[in-house]
């Protein structure tokens, strides 16, 4: 698996991811405080504005997708002087924004919501819920707000997911889940397949037939007790040659990039909450939970178990 599909798939995916359709009539504007990392906002019908917390506005075209890097608020409006009339919170609750609930007067059908239901915007949103949801890593990657117009990518997805969200069946949340990993990746692509587009540079080294095998081997074996002379071995280089590569192409040593993806990994499996330190431990290739706690605590400034108690409930199932 290349990197950036290790990133979503096998580092971090989607728990608990929440969709939602709103349908909405202008004058509107929509205040999203609720300090998710990371959300996908499509506009499906009709136009509108992202205004973040900082920087200038962002204009939303019919068709357009924006992904916009939390936890920091932003608005969704019609027009950027449009003053907000519903606040998004943590836990997924919608209010007036002096407070009065609006979870109920504004519910349309499943996972849907709006004030009317003939509406002529229709947005569809979907958003990662924990900060463990995602890598560090794609997270640093990410600016503040991307947006992608409708003619950059061609997204066989959007009616599945479209049809999927309205739906209320066994299993749904899951398949939920995977939609969310799977459009975000396929927008990602597409951003940093651009032309313009300046990709972080563990994206750019997958291209390179040194530092990109280095990468696949690593990320595909994180257990194996790797050094740079191994690695080197395997790619078939020098280890001064790898190292100078490596570091050159991706911004750290190969050694230290391990570490953290092990890191990344680890934090991981530790929101699996019948899983012991030591099988994390040896899943990501440290001798035993003492070794994993110590690089855990010097990658994340916290111990595992600090760490694993500040799992919202439920983000591990």
């Amino acid at each position: 698996m290349d990197t950036l599909g290790e990133l979503l798939g096998g580092g971090a995916r989607a728990r608990g991811g929440l969709f939602h359709r709103m349908v909405l009539r202008p004058p509107w504007a929509v205040r999203v405080q609720d300090g998710s990392p990371l959300a996908l906002l499509s506009m499906v019908h009709g136009d509108g504005w992202i205004i973040p917390g900082r920087g200038a506005p962002w204009r939303l075209r019919e068709g357009d997708m924006a992904v916009l890097r939390g936890p920091e608020p932003y608005t969704v409006a019609d027009d950027p002087d449009t003053a907000p009339q519903v606040v998004i919170h943590p836990g997924d609750c919608c209010t007036s924004p002096d407070g009065v609930d609006l979870c109920e007067r504004m519910a349309l059908g499943v996972r849907t919501w709006g004030p009317d239901p003939d509406g002529g915007a229709l947005l569809l949103n979907g958003t990662y819920p924990f900060p463990g949801d995602l890598s560090r890593r794609l997270l640093a990657a990410l600016p503040p707000v991307l947006v992608l117009g409708a003619e950059e990518w061609d997204c066989s997805l959007m009616p599945v997911v479209a049809a999927e969200v309205g739906r209320d069946q066994p299993g749904q949340q899951v398949v939920l889940d995977r939609l969310l990993d799977l459009l975000l990746i396929s927008v990602l692509r597409a951003w940093f397949a651009r032309p313009e587009a300046d990709p972080p540079a563990w994206f750019r080294a997958q291209g390179d037939p040194v530092a990109g095998a280095a990468l696949r081997m690593l990320h595909e074996q994180p257990a194996h007790a790797w050094t740079v002379a191994s690695l080197a071995a395997k790619v078939g280089v020098s280890r001064a040659g790898l190292a100078r590569r490596f570091t050159s192409l991706v911004g750290s040593p190969p050694m230290t990039y391990l570490t953290q993806w092990r890191i990344e990994l680890a934090a991981q499996l530790l929101r699996e909450p019948d899983t012991t330190l030591a099988a994390v431990a040896r899943r990501v290739g440290y001798a035993d939970g003492f070794a994993l706690s110590a690089a855990f605590k010097r990658e994340r400034g916290v111990s595992p178990s600090a760490y694993r108690a500040a799992v919202p409930a439920g983000a591990g199932s």
